[in-house]
């Protein structure tokens, strides 16, 4: 998928309306953006839009396969074009930052998955937990013995062992 988005909505039926190219702009300049975050970035152009009309948008360009989204956490979903290749989102707990990670580090674990279970995994919508490295140095300098604790995952004994 080439970022001539006018041709690309051509080939499907479709025109590049004004909306629509402020909304692929707008997911193209903030990655993994939420909705009211691309609305934010339209309004600073076209401030009657409102946040139905990017809904709206967001949900076309997704079924036209110009735009794919990921859930990163408890809130919206975020948007990115999905001529991007496809990644995994790291998503550090500690500062809300997400890395996008090539899916081949995962290629063992997909293979594990599929000849265990039968399930072919959607690396799309993948999204891991974890603390990012500067969360982890910080947290790690933190620490009285220099060592991170383990990120809330009840995984530490009670009395820290």
């Amino acid at each position: 998928m080439s970022t001539d988005w006018q041709s690309d909505l051509r080939q499907r039926g479709y025109r590049l309306t004004p909306q629509r190219q402020l909304v692929l702009e707008a997911v193209d300049a903030l990655e993994h953006a939420t909705p009211d975050d691309i609305l934010t970035e339209v309004r600073k152009t076209a401030s009657g839009v409102n946040i139905s009309t990017v809904y709206r948008t967001l949900e076309l360009l997704e079924e036209l396969g110009l735009v794919s989204h990921a859930h990163l956490g408890h809130g919206a979903p975020t948007y990115h074009l999905a001529d991007r290749h496809h990644h995994l989102h790291l998503v550090c707990r500690d500062c809300g930052d997400v890395i996008e990670a090539d899916v081949a580090v995962a290629a063992e674990f997909t293979r594990t998955l599929l000849d265990g279970f039968g399930f072919d995994t959607d690396m799309k919508h993948f999204a891991i937990y974890g603390r990012c490295r500067t969360c982890t140095e910080k947290a790690r300098a933190e620490e009285p013995d220099g060592e991170s604790r383990a990120a809330d995952d009840g995984s530490r004994a009670p009395d820290g062992q």
